[in-house]
């Protein structure tokens, strides 16, 4: 199933690039496999994907641990500071930093075991207050800026979930909103900090193709309804 569905999404984001002007190859794709069994995530292993995205700390370490050795694991979901140190030790990258508690959790945890860690920062572009995320450029400013300023965390974009909606003016201002943040901190601090825009899910991803993402994290038209 997961192979088919996989073909599926394949095609949409390649219509997706095409539309856009833009090269799938300049797209990743994660497979986000919060709550999914062990045994789906080694179908969509064998089918090909090594990006995976969990929500949850303990989980994700209980179902990648000594698991799927070429998976590249990020961690999407809020991280709260009790979490930050197994955070470090199983994550390549988190997705969801927005706090500058956070920022010195995770740093210090990493420190203790020399081990760098990329990480995203989260902006809340809908201006949803039950959602996670840093609002206005002055928040994502002072955030930057600390990240850069610690020894074992590297910057290297940006990420948002946008609104539950079909509205898709709604969404594509969210995703335009973004990539605009992208270009304009990409000025002040350089390129290298924001090669990642991760924006795009199930319900919206084609929209998020169009206006930059380039990293989509896809759940449910992978896996199927949980």
């Amino acid at each position: 199933m997961i192979q088919k569905n996989l073909e599926r999404i394949e095609e949409r984001l390649e219509a997706a690039c095409i539309r856009a002007g833009r090269r799938r190859e300049d797209l990743r794709l994660m497979a986000v496999s919060k709550t999914q069994p062990v045994e789906k995530i080694q179908e969509a292993y064998d089918a090909g994907l090594r990006l995976f995205g969990e929500n949850r700390v303990f989980e994700a370490a209980e179902k990648f641990g000594g698991r799927f050795p070429e998976a590249e694991l990020h961690l999407i979901g809020h991280i709260q500071r009790n979490k930050a140190q197994k955070a470090v030790e199983i994550a390549e990258c988190i997705q969801s930093v927005d706090a500058l508690r956070t920022v010195n959790a995770l740093d210090r945890y990493a420190a203790e075991i020399d081990r760098k860690v990329a990480v995203l920062i989260e902006v809340n572009t809908g201006g949803e207050v039950a959602k996670q995320g840093v609002r206005g450029e002055g928040e994502l400013r002072s955030l930057i800026d600390t990240i850069l300023e610690s020894r074992y965390l590297e910057l290297r974009g940006l990420m948002t979930m946008a609104p539950f909606t079909d509205e898709v003016a709604v969404l594509r201002r969210c995703f335009h909103s973004l990539h605009t943040l992208r270009q304009k901190f990409s000025e002040s601090y350089g390129n290298s900090h924001f090669e990642v825009l991760s924006m795009g899910m199930t319900n919206d991803f084609e929209i998020a193709v169009e206006e930059g993402s380039s990293l989509v994290r896809i759940g449910t038209a992978l896996f199927g309804t949980r």
